[in-house]
């Protein structure tokens, strides 16, 4: 067989490992605290089913035909005026650009800003399928500081003082994945003050924000943005279906012209029907109210996750409470690596995803991330106790 010449980027480019795991975990009887899926049975169907006819019947041959980059006028419209809702923005239709998935915002975003060599500031740790999108562009990785209310803004800013080739800042500060930490209010301000200090754009990353099972709301980074660095990523995947494959980035008029422009480049748009059947249901019916029992069903699963972990766990491995999202983060004793618990839990039919993955610099293999939002809730606790079976050490309850 020929051997084709690949460019050289192919070499920094490997399989997610999550999408590796996720193919086992397609047999039934596995129990998955590995992906970041939504719960199925919470997906709208009927009410999809009603608007795609809707659709269909006012504008089908407009509803299949090509449509413009930026995305449908009605819901890029009703994207702003929810994010200057809750955020306090002044965004208007020309500050949204629709995209397919958050994924191709990250793309996009390193398309127009790294060059080969280039540098990204990250979380420690971050979301592996953002390592991914940017190493694609030939970019090198420095891992910031990271404790529980994020970014360590000295060491972020010794960062941006010491690399004059940083082009990028890449954060999560709601429930972050894969950690489960959200940033402090003052974390954030010291993000979007040093990002304007030295002009530096800013990736806010943000799919699980409305997800929020207590505690306060806090603002987005974009809000304290005063040099238009900050460009905000969101997306319907979370809170509605992931498979209509909608999200957005919010920014300033002429840098989100930017991306239309990439965009343009790579898919040319986003799917014409989905969209607007998106913007029909939000028309139609209350998405807060969705969002709500969204928020229920994943709040009880945090709770029984968590407390079956407290029984069932030794007290030497240590877990995150995250306040919202989807994920908790789970550190071993040193020594214990992750990946070969993985092996051994896979026996038993149970996954989850190693978090060595999760660090671009420096793995550190004691770490794991568990998923409590697509499981039901007796599988929780079936997976949570065989999983202990194979941690060394007594369980908290027997302490």
């Amino acid at each position: 067989m020929m051997q084709m010449k690949l460019a050289r980027r192919m070499s920094e480019l490997k399989a997610s490992e999550v999408r590796e795991i996720l193919k086992v975990t397609e047999r039934p009887e596995v129990i998955s605290f590995a992906g970041g899926l939504p719960a199925p049975e919470l997906f709208p169907v009927d009410e999809i089913k009603k608007v795609i006819e809707l659709v269909l019947d006012e504008a089908g041959p407009r509803a299949l035909q090509y449509a413009i980059t930026e995305g449908n006028p009605p819901l890029r419209k009703w994207v702003a005026e929810r994010l200057n809702r809750q955020y306090g923005l002044s965004l208007d239709i020309d500050n949204v650009l629709l995209t397919s998935g958050s994924q191709q915002c990250l793309d996009l975003a390193g398309k127009l800003f790294l060059d080969e060599g280039d540098l990204v500031l990250c979380e420690s740790p971050t979301y592996l399928a953002a390592i991914s999108a940017f190493r694609a562009y030939g970019c090198r990785f420095l891992e910031i500081e990271t404790d529980d209310d994020g970014m360590v803004p000295e060491s972020l800013e010794r960062a941006l003082k010491e690399n004059d080739r940083a082009r990028l800042i890449y954060a999560i500060p709601d429930f972050q994945n894969p950690s489960g930490r959200t940033w402090s209010l003052s974390r954030r301000k010291a993000l979007a003050e040093l990002a304007g200090r030295y002009q530096v754009a800013v990736v806010e990353d943000n799919p699980y924000g409305e997800l929020r099972f207590e505690g306060e709301h806090l603002p987005a980074v974009k809000s304290f943005d005063k040099d238009g660095c900050v460009l905000y990523c969101g997306t319907f995947s979370k809170i509605f279906c992931p498979g209509y494959r909608i999200a957005w980035v919010a920014g300033e008029a002429d840098i989100i012209n930017k991306f239309v422009m990439a965009k343009q480049a790579t898919d040319i748009q986003c799917n014409t029907l989905a969209q607007m059947s998106l913007a029909k249901y939000v028309e139609m019916y209350d998405i807060d109210a969705h969002i709500e029992r969204i928020r229920a069903v994943y709040k009880k699963r945090r709770d029984l996750l968590l407390q079956t972990m407290d029984e069932c766990f030794p007290q030497s491995v240590r877990f995150t409470r995250p306040q919202g999202g989807l994920f908790t983060w789970v550190e071993l004793p040193e020594g214990l690596n992750a990946r070969d618990l993985l092996v051994e839990c896979l026996k038993l039919d149970v996954a989850f995803v190693p978090g060595g993955a999760f660090f671009p610099v420096e793995p550190r293999e004691n770490t794991l991330r568990m998923n409590f939002s697509n499981m039901p809730e007796e599988r929780i606790i079936e997976g949570v106790t065989r999983m202990a079976t194979k941690l060394p050490g007594r369980a908290r309850a027997q302490l």
